[in-house]
């Protein structure tokens, strides 16, 4: 038993509990920093020093050390390995930055913002690690507490209670969801471990009612992942939650919602549902999403929207790699997550020091009044062609090893995709990146009409504008940094490999956890590498998209006037279903998991 494996956890939720009581009696917002970033900081030590030991073997934790009984697990358990590891620590990296940039300057939360955030960073780590199917729900649960109340931290503004509520009952209703899927597991198979669930449904052949499970339980972490029809969600709570928030939303949580259908798909369901129409439905799902992202996010000009929207479409291709249930396409979905968790939240940085000068984050308002920020508005372009893949970033390698191994397994349609998918959403970020710090170009007629505008945000932050504070720069560069550390690690790609080789191998994993035995894996070979040429193209039509929309089309007026009306109705069209209304939104939800469930039932995802 490893005694590290419970910390992750443990320090984070005792830390809540003594930083409230510390806020109790102590005002100074300085000790509460202080101790809040010293808690981060044990935390990350804890998941490096546990990444470093289940590099080896998985590390298996038994609370109250209450071992299977003849095959049986009686307690719960933790269970990690490389890939849960880092995905834990990533979360903490990510709320050191979202706390290093609050340090001292926050002022919009109040009471209570350490805590959230600690109790959001241990959630995170929990759900990462545990080997019980309960627990992952208990997690997921603690999880969106936090973030409704990070988001609707403000109750008396309409604002951040409108995103706050759009944002819990989306949530809630997802996790009816998993709570159901995981009623029909437990009627059938008696247990909550992973290893025991997963071993007790491949021992018969897959029925409906098993379909139903899995589907249910893609579907709950799916809302969480701002997958289309689930996302409609994120946008809103982007456009009213505090930047420190925003940072963990996109960065890490929408994440951990992908890596939950891969890990129960892998230690529960491979063994019974090969693929087939699972398979469709999540690939058509992720595509889906990647395309209405990229565009939603090309028509606006509220940048913390936008940023969200760019979240959904990269949502939507790790989901297209996961999809492809295999575990060289899951080893690159593993650079690509942490790629682009570390540059969606230096961009959520960058949003905020924006917001902090400006008290706007309108395109159009804010045109050229960032052209002081020069360091500021070189990272933030950089980011953005980052975020379409440019080499040699995490995004890159990620997306390289997917679209190849794509291309091996006959599924040729997925890399154009990608491109036009990850081009529209460093596009948009680029053009807004261009337009604020740098002045370029005069209103687009794409993104001008869009109904949301920013331009009349509430301060979140208190003190001088007249610099940037260095508590703020450093996170941002500090996550760039990283980023670039992903692509350029030689060995990582290998590594990602043995750690995908892990998640997928759904015997070793319960031989492992129920009966102690551990053995030595193989993983896939690389496939290919991808040539640079074809790493700068998404980037380099992000360039060229960014251009058209700041400058127009050099087309004559025929073509452009019928460019437009074949456009306006799908813009329309798309607008319309985003409209901001709850009920809505519901509606679309009942519809696509009415549907995913139907099918699932009817083919028993064979």
């Amino acid at each position: 038993m490893d005694p590290f494996a419970p910390l992750p956890v443990l320090l984070p939720l005792i830390g809540a509990a003594l930083v409230a009581l510390l806020e109790k009696f102590h005002q100074r917002h300085r000790r509460l920093d202080l101790a809040t970033v010293a808690i981060t900081l044990a935390v990350i030590a804890c998941d490096l020093e546990l990444l470093l030991r289940c590099s080896s073997a998985t590390l298996v934790y038994w609370f109250g050390d209450w071992h299977p009984v003849g095959g049986f697990a009686l307690g719960i358990a933790f269970a990690i390995d490389p890939a849960g590891a880092a995905l834990a620590l990533l979360a903490a990296v990510l709320t050191l930055c979202g706390l290093m940039f609050s340090w001292h300057y926050f002022k919009a939360i109040g009471t209570f913002y350490h805590s959230l955030m600690l109790l959001f960073l241990a959630s995170m780590g929990g759900f990462c690690l545990t080997g019980d199917l309960f627990n992952m729900f208990v997690f997921f649960e603690l999880m969106g507490v936090a973030a409704y109340a990070l988001t609707g931290y403000r109750i008396e503004d309409t604002g951040p209670l409108e995103g706050g509520l759009n944002f819990s009952v989306m949530n809630s209703i997802g996790a009816f969801m998993v709570l159901l899927g995981i009623g029909i597991l437990y009627s059938r198979t008696g247990g909550l471990n992973l290893a025991w669930v997963g071993a007790r449904v491949a021992e018969r052949p897959v029925d409906a009612a098993v379909a139903c499970a899995f589907m249910l339980l893609a579907i709950g972490f799916l809302v969480k992942a701002a997958v289309v029809p689930f996302h409609f969600w994120l946008p809103d709570a982007h456009a009213v939650a505090p930047t420190p928030a925003s940072v963990l939303f996109s960065g890490i949580m929408v994440e951990l919602g992908l890596y939950a259908v891969a890990r129960i798909y892998w230690t529960i369901f491979s063994g019974s549902i090969p693929g087939g129409t699972a398979q469709t439905l999540l690939l058509a799902a992720g595509l889906t999403t990647a395309l209405v992202g990229g565009i939603m996010a090309f028509l606006q000009r509220h940048l913390k929207r936008l940023l969200a929207y760019s979240t959904v479409s990269h949502s939507g291709l790790m989901l297209s790699a996961i999809a492809l249930f295999d575990p060289v396409s899951l080893g690159g979905c593993l650079i690509y997550l942490a790629g682009h968790g570390l540059i969606k939240g230096g961009l959520f940085i960058s949003s905020g020091i924006i917001l902090y000068h400006f008290h706007s984050v309108d395109e159009e308002t804010l045109r050229g009044a960032g052209t002081r920020l020069k360091l500021v508005g070189a990272v933030f372009c950089l980011q953005a062609l980052a975020l379409a893949g440019l080499p040699p970033f995490g995004t890159f390698a990620g997306k390289a090893m997917i679209e190849a191994r794509a291309a091996e397994l006959g599924l040729h349609f997925i890399a154009p995709i990608f491109l036009v998918a990850s081009s529209l959403t460093g596009a948009a970020v680029l053009r807004s990146g261009l337009t604020v710090f740098y002045g370029i170009g005069t209103p687009n007629c794409l993104s001008a009409p869009a109904p949301a505008k920013g331009d009349h945000e509430s301060r979140e932050t208190s003190g001088k504008e007249h610099r940037t504070p260095l508590m703020m720069l450093l996170p941002l560069l500090l996550l760039v940094l990283l980023a670039l550390a992903v692509g350029l690690l030689p060995s990582l790609p290998e590594k990602s490999l043995q750690a995908a080789a892990r998640v997928c191998d759904q015997r070793g994993y319960q031989a492992l956890v129920l009966d102690g035995k551990f053995a030595l894996l193989v993983p896939a070979p690389l496939p290919k590498r991808a040539d640079l040429i074809k790493g700068v193209l998404p980037a380099g039509l992000a360039v060229v998209l960014a251009a058209a929309a700041l400058f127009g089309l050099p087309l004559p007026d025929v073509l452009l006037r019928r460019l437009k009306s074949l456009l306006r109705p799908v813009l329309w069209t798309l607008r319309r279903i985003h409209s901001g209304y709850i009920g809505d939104y519901v509606t679309w939800f009942v519809i696509g998991a009415a549907v995913m469930v139907l099918v699932a039932a009817t083919s028993r995802l064979l």
